[in-house]
């Protein structure tokens, strides 16, 4: 195994941790999955005369979408778990807060992206950490987001409210705080594609197996004839499509 140099979580934890999510990574796609939740074949009509792309090419690309849409659940699982593997008191809990500390009193509620919260989310986590400072005055809460609009640690402002135990901070300030080292997230982000390299050549991965489009073809050789039976078959007038 090569190395990775990445001094706060050794070579074969960080490989086995990017390869435990590769393997939840979403990689295949057939018309059932495809049409799960009913495809919109008006909305895809539109994006084909509009963009100049053949029916083939709007599916592709509605595809992509949806293994995307489930894969970044994935990232989340990613960026959590990696606390898993560091030891000194960090935990996963199965439960409540996403990473804790109880001996550094620190409890953390990870978002991947700044965001991904709406009010009524956001004012819920609020009242949880409040909730926690008010049961352990030494306790700091942590809003830590991945992708933050700033490098950032500082009391999170909430409807008017603050609290100094309860701060906003973005990934590389947490990573600090953990790993002692600034430059901790970076040097994560640097090793990461090559982690990925050897991950996916130990699992022979790297391709998206689309079967959608075939079996689009077998209901119909009209594939816009059989997207709009998908959604619309038992509507009046269909039958004659």
């Amino acid at each position: 195994m090569r190395n990775y140099n990445l001094g706060f979580i050794s070579n074969e934890n960080i490989f086995e941790h990017v390869k435990e999510t590769v393997e939840l990574y979403r990689n295949k796609i057939d018309l059932k999955q495809f049409n799960e939740n009913i495809v919109d074949p008006i909305k895809l009509t539109f994006d084909s005369k509009i963009y100049g792309k053949s029916f083939e090419e709007i599916i592709e690309a509605e595809c992509i979408r949806q293994i995307d849409k489930t894969n970044t659940n994935h990232i989340g699982y990613f960026h959590q778990n990696l606390f898993k593997y560091v030891g000194n008191g960090w935990e996963v809990p199965e439960h409540g807060f996403d990473i804790i500390n109880n001996d550094r009193h620190i409890y953390v509620e990870l978002k991947n992206k700044h965001n991904t919260m709406n009010s009524g989310a956001a004012t819920s986590v609020y009242a949880s950490m409040q909730n926690k400072i008010l049961h352990d005055d030494q306790a700091t809460c942590m809003l830590v987001e991945v992708i933050a609009t700033k490098s950032r640690n500082e009391k999170w402002y909430k409807s008017k409210l603050s609290h100094e135990k309860i701060r906003r901070v973005s990934i590389d300030k947490f990573y600090e705080i953990v790993f002692g080292d600034p430059n901790a997230f970076y040097a994560l982000c640097k090793a990461l594609p090559d982690v990925l390299d050897d991950v996916i050549q130990e699992l022979e991965r790297g391709s998206i197996h689309n079967s959608v489009y075939e079996e689009l073809r077998e209901l119909s050789p009209d594939t816009f004839k059989s997207l709009y039976l998908l959604a619309f078959k038992t509507y009046d007038g269909f039958s004659n499509f």
